[in-house]
């Protein structure tokens, strides 16, 4: 299966907390410089890059020198406005030693389950990467409570992965990967190197929580793992400290805990599309487009729409048919209805004039479609 590593081109890499401050010691940038190295290597190889890293509020505590994460919330909403100010320019300044430009996102968990804002965010890092410059993540600790309390950044990479329908999540944290039995109290536990996803038997060795500055354990990195299993990528879960660690696992080495999806990468991300969105309208389609759109390769273009149906927004599911009803296709519309009644018919050259704006040139991206 390390072939899939080998051969993966788009990456989400993922920085916990206690690699990124030396165990609470505040930003460690001589390996955050080691990581980067590693990083614009992968670039030159063609790998597309984005970062999703923590460290916000242990850089936050170290400048404030607290030596123990509180339990406040308002101090821990400090410690994170504090921290990311420290973390972006650790990165930036790093980064800019290569001549590479970074974008700095801050996401919550709703920002992606919300479909208007999930196609915001998709665009915006689609446009960073054809612009070559390095999306560098993180939850928006800042404002959002409860995410500070339940949530991860374990998590928060899956579904980055998910958004960029990454071949890839890589989780660089303090262990070599996944064990049989916990390597801290069983020296004869062993590194599980490769496994599906969904195998059960894991739960019983992924243990408990993190330690005492981040929010996850390996419990967390699992079911990101699963997560991202959804769009079809495979999670490796490596230790970060081990030399070259990005640079050996794209040349093949075994390193770390591969965890590889049920289903390929279309077959899941379709999946994903057909469970969890209702249909809210419905696109009525000319004969071209209902051709084009049956070859499985293109998308819908609103030249090839006649009619549009219901009340949708951008972001929702719509459903498109032929002139006699029959169901072609269901997709996320680019556009909200009323936005698409004014470009329906129309050359996709035309929507900047007709709309004053242009979000897609497609009105359904395929990769957003399934064909029924």
């Amino acid at each position: 299966m390390r072939d899939k590593v080998t051969g993966a081109q788009r990456w989400v890499v993922k920085i916990g907390s206690a690699l990124l401050t030396a165990d609470g010691r505040g930003l460690d940038r001589a390996a955050m410089a080691v990581w980067v190295k590693q990083m614009v290597a992968l670039r030159e190889q063609g790998v597309e890059l984005v970062l999703v890293s923590s460290g916000a509020v242990a850089a936050g505590m170290s400048r404030l020198g607290w030596s123990a994460r509180p339990s406040a919330m308002h101090e821990l909403q400090a410690a994170a406005a504090i921290g990311q100010m420290a973390l972006v320019q650790a990165w930036e300044s790093s980064f800019a030693e290569y001549g590479l430009r970074t974008a700095q996102i801050l996401l919550t968990h709703d920002d992606l389950s919300d479909r208007k804002r999930y196609l915001n965010a998709r665009s915006t890092l689609r446009t960073l990467v054809d612009l070559d410059v390095v999306p560098v993540i993180n939850e928006n600790d800042t404002v959002v409570t409860d995410e500070i309390r339940f949530g991860d950044n374990d998590t928060l990479a899956a579904l980055v992965a998910n958004l960029v329908e990454a071949d890839l999540l890589v989780i660089l944290t303090d262990r070599d990967g996944m064990y049989n039995a916990d390597p801290r109290h069983n020296p004869d536990a062993e590194l599980i190197f490769e496994a599906r996803a969904d195998d059960p038997a894991l739960d019983a060795v992924a243990g408990g929580v993190g330690g005492a500055l981040g929010r996850g354990g390996m419990q967390t990195k699992l079911r990101a793992a699963r997560l991202a299993a959804r769009s079809g990528a495979h999670t490796v879960i490596v230790g970060g400290a081990i030399e070259q660690v990005l640079a050996r696992l794209k040349s093949g080495e075994r390193l770390g805990t591969l965890l590889a999806p049920e289903r390929g990468m279309l077959a899941a991300r379709k999946q994903w599309l057909a469970g969890h969105l209702q249909t809210r309208g419905t696109l009525v389609l000319d004969e071209g487009a209902v051709k084009a759109l049956a070859t499985g390769t293109k998308s819908l273009l609103p030249i090839g729409v006649r009619s549009v149906q219901g009340a949708f927004r951008r972001g929702e599911m719509v459903v498109c048919v032929a002139t006699d009803g029959r169901e072609i296709a269901r997709g996320l519309a680019n556009y909200s209805a009323q936005e698409a009644q004014k470009i329906i018919g129309k050359s996709s050259d035309a929507i900047a004039g007709l709309l004053g704006y242009v979000d897609e040139p497609e009105l359904v991206h395929r990769d957003n479609m399934i064909l029924v």
